[in-house]
């Protein structure tokens, strides 16, 4: 039986840009409907830094309003919305080591997997999420109610794993995941059913009637391109612009609400310069927008795919690939399946670049998949790519993915650039070449079961991802390194491991040799981490 401590070790950020390090947290009690999880790794996300950098005003860290009861809330001891100090980290695998007599779905010794984003649980602007408004696994314990990672409809956020996979291969999963769902997401190519539709021309609508009928809009509403100025601060599901002037579009696109279309019907007309649009609001909203050259609004909404999933015969760019993110892209473009597919994967760093192919080049030669790296500080690269993945966090970036998008294409802008942040984007040319661009962010229970089926049978590694480790002494080294994007990948804390310091893989045979000795050709494997929480004190370790 696990003997559990009264304090712990944990992270807590206590405001905007301020981080503690806890030696003596106590270790919540369990409630009825609550278990006890004992952290056994959990990854840094550069989510992590939003957080640290929002605080109060993070969108997750807000109070829940919806989806348990109030008084439950109450009920909850990791429950810290607001400016209450919280405890982050949503990347975990954790030993459940004590449960409630009220829990129904979960036991004593089962390995788990957090599925962080609760989404029944809403706040005002997203929802409620462990490492956000609920404490986070950047500690030895963590206590987590069976009323908010089991939905009411039955979905689970707790993932059974098994002993198998160590555990930095399963903290590794949550971000594979997040690329994993940025293709697996559904996308809608038809006016949402019951949902509210703006209609702006100043003059006739072909095609409208067809397109309202067989997405059944609960609300039309139809305005000439001056009338738009009137809505300000409404909503909409849908958008149909029969038009062409910039200044209209841009002040269109000001009224989709989440998950919203605007789709641009130009009859012949040009739109006469770029279009400075909301490409944050394509990552975090889900917004997305389609047209045509032609009259009927439906032929706009016609080329959105189903997903953004790769094709057979796509020539591949990831940019910015040589980063932890860009190397998951890269490697599941190479083991997805996809037939006569090439990869080019750019960075800025040549350095970043040599490290990024050791690690996917022999897959890729495996594979059969022609893969190249480019440092495009030295070779721009050119037009003529069929899907396109961007992983910086810059709208001029992704509105060059534009440029160099072939007919058809799809651009999958992942990189999470803030809400209200504006790029100019040359939509004459996406709805011209039917380029579809979309943006995801986080992933669900299906993406993660992905992943994990995809380790167990031997399809990626995802310790491939590992570049560093730590204990809890480390954490703050380890965070500046993901904000100042210096890190070759990810880091896993350890969090029973007080004074480790940040450690980097390639610097195990100097740092931890007994630990470097378990490596697989300087990659992380579980016989190293066993080595690692098992061999010397790590304090005692040349620095």
């Amino acid at each position: 039986m696990t003997q559990i401590p009264t304090t712990q070790h944990a992270i807590q950020f206590t405001g905007v840009d301020q981080i503690v390090h806890n030696t003596e947290k106590p270790v919540d009690p369990v409630g009825p409907t609550q278990m006890l999880l004992k952290v056994e790794a959990c990854g840094i996300c550069f989510s992590d830094t939003k957080l640290l950098h929002a605080f109060d005003s993070h969108p997750r860290k807000a109070e829940v309003i919806s989806g348990i009861d109030p008084g439950a809330l109450d009920e909850i001891p990791s429950y810290h919305p607001g400016s209450a100090p919280v405890t982050p980290g949503h990347e975990p695998v954790a030993r459940i080591v004590a449960v409630g007599d009220a829990v129904e779905h979960f036991a004593v010794g089962d390995r788990v997997l957090v599925q962080a984003d609760w989404k029944h649980l809403r706040t005002p602007k997203s929802n409620g999420a462990f490492g956000y408004n609920f404490d986070g696994a950047l500690q030895e314990y963590v206590v987590v109610d069976e009323r908010c990672v089991v939905s009411p409809d039955g979905e689970e956020f707790l993932i059974h794993v098994s002993d198998g996979p160590s555990a930095a291969a399963v903290g590794l999963i949550e971000p594979w995941a997040t690329v994993e769902g940025s293709y697996a997401w559904k996308e809608r190519n038809h006016v949402l059913p019951g949902g509210h539709l703006l209609v702006i021309s100043d003059g006739e609508t072909p095609g409208l009637a067809a397109l309202v009928a067989k997405g059944e809009a609960a609300e039309t509403v139809q305005v000439d391109g001056a009338g738009v100025s009137d809505l300000e601060g409404r909503t909409f599901d849908d958008i149909v612009y029969y038009g062409s002037d910039a200044d209209v579009i841009e002040s269109a696109a000001g009224l989709l609400g989440t998950r919203a279309v605007l789709c641009v019907v130009l009859n012949g007309e040009t739109i006469d310069r770029k279009v400075s649009l909301d490409i944050g609001r394509v990552h975090y909203d889900f917004i997305r927008f389609c047209g045509t050259t032609g009259a009927d609004p439906a032929e706009g909404y016609a080329w959105i795919p189903e997903t953004g999933e790769l094709r057979d015969g796509d020539k591949v760019a990831i940019i910015g690939a040589a980063g932890p993110m860009g190397q998951m892209h890269t490697m599941r473009a190479i083991t997805s399946g996809f037939r006569d597919i090439s990869v080019d994967a750019t960075d800025l760093s040549s350095e970043r670049l040599a490290h990024l192919e050791s690690i996917v080049g022999p897959v890729a030669d495996t594979r059969g998949v022609p893969l190249r790296v480019v440092n495009t500080a030295e070779s721009p690269l050119e037009r003529g790519y069929t899907h396109l993945s961007c992983m910086v966090p810059v709208p001029a970036l992704v509105a060059q993915a534009v440029d160099l998008a072939a007919e058809g294409a799809i651009i999958n802008a992942f990189a999470g650039i803030p809400a209200g942040t504006l790029g100019e984007f040359d939509l004459q040319g996406i709805i011209e070449r039917r380029i579809f661009m979309l943006g995801t962010s986080g992933s669900d229970v299906s993406d993660m079961r992905t992943v994990l089926r995809k380790i167990e049978e031997g399809i990626i590694d995802t310790h491939i991802s590992l570049d560093a480790v730590t204990g809890m002494a480390g954490f703050e080294d380890a965070i500046g390194s993901v904000m100042d994007r210096t890190a070759g990948g990810k880091i896993m804390v350890f969090p029973s491991l007080h004074d480790l310091p940040l450690t980097r893989l390639v610097d195990m045979p100097e740092r931890l040799p007994h630990v470097a000795a378990k490596l697989n050709d300087g990659l992380w494997t579980k016989e190293a981490e066993k080595a690692l929480l098992a061999g010397d004190d790590p304090t005692s370790a040349p620095k």
